[in-house]
């Protein structure tokens, strides 16, 4: 049996030999679009698994019924799961999205090109989370070479890539999970950055509806202005907003709930006082707060707000409720590893951190499965333009994030000495 120090050797070695194929595995990803909306994203789940086997990697492909995608705002989910066993012990799952918010205007290049520039890939997907795609991928490769050497690896890695991350999880993870289509002891999560993530905000969104009575706009006695009933609404939002900045949280690189109103649209024509106003409010819920206490209190501040216009109803409807990511049993001595792993391969200090978005880990880590995040990306998810044109991942670090990955496997699979 190879000792510990040989295999990282061996691990490193295939990935470095490997690299080139790596890159132009993630190109063939970023050029393939996938974007939700409209949540089309079956295509890309057939090229990733056309890619995936190509490289001997069994795929399995577990289609969503069409009206389960459609009622969370999909066209088309494929969830691809790959199992590679080496024996009995514990299963790690890795989990990465592949589709992607839509590009935007502002890109030098184009969003689906996959073109690398001074040592950087750019393209839509490139950073979140298509780069992870192949992060994972090629530390399983490297491991299943490793293990065909005759290293004494006992347990299961699992690819999980899935396809609705940008609308919530429940079609991917949320899926997989209720299904019964894999129930791991340990899950590896995309992240953003070379930092290890533990713990993350969820999200509220509220759609509110504005109902009054259309008039003449010569008369606009006669009708009861939705759009008026707006100009009081907003500033309650705004002023229970700023309240909530005196909330602080005590996670790590989260700093306090927010909230946003993100979309307003309403009106008949320029000519006709408004019967029907819809805006859509962001509030996102950091760990400590309770994800019911926060709903509720937000209803009231619109209702409150409301209550005295004259002719105005007021609709409420939940869109999404994601919770916050938070440590699951188990998870501390998980993320240490991890912490440890990207310390040694990094050069520097790797620590746990929070981050203000919300992620597809909540899902597993709801389910009560250790769940850290860490995947391929610079210092920050600002340096890599995650969801803003010019999107980029270095690849050093994708390099970097998938020896980490596979190291932290290595770890996880080798049993102890007296089992041996």
């Amino acid at each position: 049996m190879t000792d510990r120090s040989s295999a990282r050797d061996g691990l490193r070695q295939f990935i470095d030999t490997h690299f080139d194929q790596q890159v132009e595995t993630l190109a063939r990803l970023v050029q393939c679009p996938s974007d939700n909306p409209p949540g089309d994203c079956a295509p890309h789940a057939e090229l990733t698994a056309r890619l995936l086997e190509a490289m001997d990697l069994e795929v399995e492909r577990h289609p969503v019924p069409a009206g389960f995608a459609q009622q969370h705002g999909m066209r088309s989910v494929t969830n691809l799961i790959v199992r590679q066993r080496f024996g009995d012990g514990p299963v790690v799952a890795l989990n990465a999205h592949g589709d992607v918010v839509p590009p935007g205007a502002g890109w030098t290049g184009s969003p689906y090109g996959g073109e690398v520039r001074d040592g950087w890939l750019y393209g839509r997907g490139a950073a979140v989370s298509k780069s992870d795609f192949t992060t994972y991928a090629f530390a399983l490769r490297a491991l299943k070479a490793l293990g065909a050497s005759g290293t004494g690896l006992a347990g299961t890695v699992e690819l999980h890539l899935t396809y609705d991350e940008e609308t919530g999880g429940m079609t991917g993870p949320g899926w997989i999970l209720s299904q019964g289509l894999s129930r791991p002891d340990y899950v590896i999560s995309a992240a953003f950055s070379h930092h290890v993530v533990v713990a993350h905000n969820g999200c509220l969104h509220l759609e509110v509806i504005l109902r009054g009575k259309s008039a003449h706009a010569a008369r606009p006695d006669t009708g009861a202005d939705a759009i008026e009933a707006a100009a009081t609404l907003l500033p309650a939002l705004y002023r229970h907003r700023d309240r909530l900045a005196e909330r602080p949280s005590q996670t790590p690189g989260i700093t306090h709930p927010t909230l946003v109103v993100g979309l307003i649209e309403g009106g008949i024509n320029t000519n006709v006082v408004a019967d029907t106003l819809t805006l859509r409010i962001d509030r996102r819920i950091v760990p400590e707060e309770v994800p019911e206490a926060v709903e509720a209190e937000l209803r009231q501040v619109i209702e409150d707000a409301c209550r005295a216009l004259p002719g105005i109803a007021v609709e409420i409807r939940q869109i999404l409720l994601a919770r916050p990511f938070a440590p699951a049993p188990g998870a501390q001595a998980f993320a240490e590893l991890m912490c440890r792993e990207a310390s040694a391969v990094m050069g520097k200090p790797v620590t746990p951190i929070g981050v203000p978005l919300y992620t597809d880990a909540r899902l597993y880590s709801e389910a009560g499965i250790p769940t850290v995040m860490y995947g391929a990306g610079p210092e920050s998810l600002l340096e890599a333009n995650g969801h803003r044109a010019d999107e980029r991942v270095p690849l050093d670090e994708l390099r970097r994030a998938t020896v980490v990955v596979a190291h932290t496997l290595l770890q996880l699979l080798t049993p102890p000495e007296e089992t041996r």
